[in-house]
């Protein structure tokens, strides 16, 4: 019965939103609407009777989707992804929406404003996001203390990245600009990514070449470690540059891989962009759904499961999900699902999981991760 009356509130939500909310949202700049939803999501979870009604609207709990993976628990494997959140505005009301975990930021070292607007823009035709904000943050100072002494009802990552600006360009101060975010955030926080993939940057990726990276992580090593940490990689990357990271992640205090970011392949019948949108920024949605499923199998089989995995990229729906993670992602992040499906998705998708895995014959998630990518022994 209770799941009868969780399918019929998800099916009157989804019908309102597709059919009044979206389409009124989407006759507004792309970057207006992500503003206002921020400001209204930072109001609703500021007060205990707001997150209720939230809650009651939005969550879905199930025994079978909870995990504990690497010291942390997680009471579903759906994640806010980074890129939404970007400066720790709402992770008071996120719980309440059904995720499972956030991931803010991501958080540079310093203050920065990013590109110039448009920046923001949509593909409908593809379901996707054309993102060129160039790593706006508030800096590492001022979200830190934004966070700090706060208690999370769910795990909260943080995301890290160099500040988008000439002065880090150079490896040494691109690293000392990490590293200043790494140890704001010592005290607050679940988890760390380090976010070496974004395309909208001045000085490119530097830190996806193996040695830059193997100096960025000695650095991190340098330090006390207090959480577990993940590399956030770019869809784009060869196998050859995929090996050398795995090579270098190896001998570090790396724990997982977040697959993945923004594509900036616009190759393939699947990317339909408007004349609207320049020839820049990154492209998230179905876009890059199967470079990520590509880029989880790969890493999962070649790691033969050592490292844990966070799916990102293409994630509208449970069956969606559950590809990711019978390829060897343990949690599943998304952004542009939420954006194209309404936020009810977050419970569509967890009551699906647990029917898929039911279907399947496992009692718990954990027994469906890469169950299709397995190695032998």
């Amino acid at each position: 019965m209770k799941n009868i009356l969780f399918a019929f509130r998800d099916t009157i939500l989804a019908f309102c939103y597709r059919a009044f909310a979206r389409p009124i949202f989407f006759r507004i700049d792309p970057e207006v609407v992500h503003d206002m939803t921020v400001r209204f999501g930072a109001f609703l979870g500021e007060r205990r009777i707001t997150r209720c009604i939230v809650r009651s609207l939005f969550s879905y709990e199930h025994p079978m989707l909870e995990q504990t993976i690497r010291g942390v628990h997680f009471q579903n494997p759906l994640g806010l992804a980074a890129g939404f959140d970007k400066d720790a505005y709402l992770t008071s009301v996120m719980g309440a929406v059904g995720f499972g975990f956030e991931e803010i930021g991501s958080v540079t070292g310093e203050a920065c404003e990013g590109n110039p607007k448009p920046r923001l823009w949509r593909m409908q035709k593809s379901e996707g996001l054309v993102v060129h904000y160039g790593l706006k943050s508030q800096g590492s100072q001022k979200v830190s203390e934004r966070l700090r002494m706060k208690t999370f009802s769910i795990p909260v990552g943080i995301s890290i990245a160099r500040t988008n600006s000439q002065d880090t360009i150079e490896t040494e101060a691109g690293i000392q600009d990490y590293l200043k975010v790494y140890q704001a955030f010592s005290d607050s926080g679940d988890y760390y990514t380090i976010n070496i993939s974004c395309p909208n940057v001045f000085g490119g990726q530097p830190f996806t070449d193996a040695p830059r990276l193997a100096r960025l992580l000695d650095a991190i090593d340098a330090l006390p470690k207090k959480k577990p940490i993940f590399i956030k990689l770019s869809p784009d990357l060869s196998e050859k540059e995929i090996d050398g990271i795995l090579i270098v992640a190896s001998t570090h205090k790396i724990d997982g891989f977040v697959c993945t970011n923004l594509t900036k392949e616009r190759k393939g019948n699947e990317c339909i962009l408007d004349k609207n949108i320049p020839n820049e920024g990154g492209m998230s949605g179905k876009v890059v759904s199967e470079k990520s499923d590509r880029l989880i199998r790969y890493i999962y089989r070649k790691s033969r499961g050592v490292y844990d995995i966070i799916g990102c990229g293409g994630v509208f729906s449970a069956d969606d999900a559950y590809r990711k993670i019978k390829l060897g992602a343990s949690l599943i992040e998304l952004i542009t699902g939420m954006v194209y499906e309404g936020p009810q998705v977050i419970s569509e998708i967890n009551r699906g999981l647990v029917r898929l895995l039911v279907k399947d014959g496992y009692r718990h998630i954990s027994e469906a991760v890469g169950v299709e990518n397995r190695f032998s022994h």
